[in-house]
């Protein structure tokens, strides 16, 4: 049986169309990711505060994207996956509101910030069809 060292490297980024990456990509295998989402997801950076269940208080967050599931946002504490939160995002000067869960906490590299991400749980249907008229605005479907 004959031995062959293969090195893979896999290396993705989220460029924008059109964009070349900052270092040359040589022999490089493309592989293609299936995007497993339910929704399509915006970046959005908009102030947001959340609530831990049974602890009294907000604390304040700015997020970095949205879907109709869910929203990412960064901090400076670590929240544990599956932690039920109430949370309010401001999008054009309307506040929504809903309970969620933390999907998934993650360190971010070099800092003492971590990004988290929201599942929302509930959400009212007016907001629902609020945020989902703005995703398709964002994104030209509507």
């Amino acid at each position: 049986m004959e031995t062959v060292d293969i090195s893979l490297i896999v290396c993705y980024s989220f460029l924008p169309k059109g964009k070349q990456p900052r270092f040359p990509l040589r022999g490089i295998m493309a592989i293609n990711f299936e995007e497993k989402r339910r929704f399509p997801r915006i970046q959005l950076r908009a102030p947001l505060r959340y609530q831990i269940r049974g602890l009294p208080g907000f604390s304040n967050a700015l997020s970095d994207d949205v879907s109709l599931g869910g929203v990412s946002f960064s901090n400076d504490k670590f929240i544990a996956p599956q932690t039920t939160v109430a949370v309010e995002i401001n999008i054009l000067s309307r506040m929504l509101m809903s309970v969620g869960r933390i999907a998934w906490s993650s360190p971010l590299p070099h800092s003492n910030q971590y990004r988290s991400g929201i599942e929302f749980l509930e959400l009212n249907p007016p907001e629902k069809n609020y945020l989902k008229d703005y995703i398709d605005m964002q994104t030209g479907k509507l």
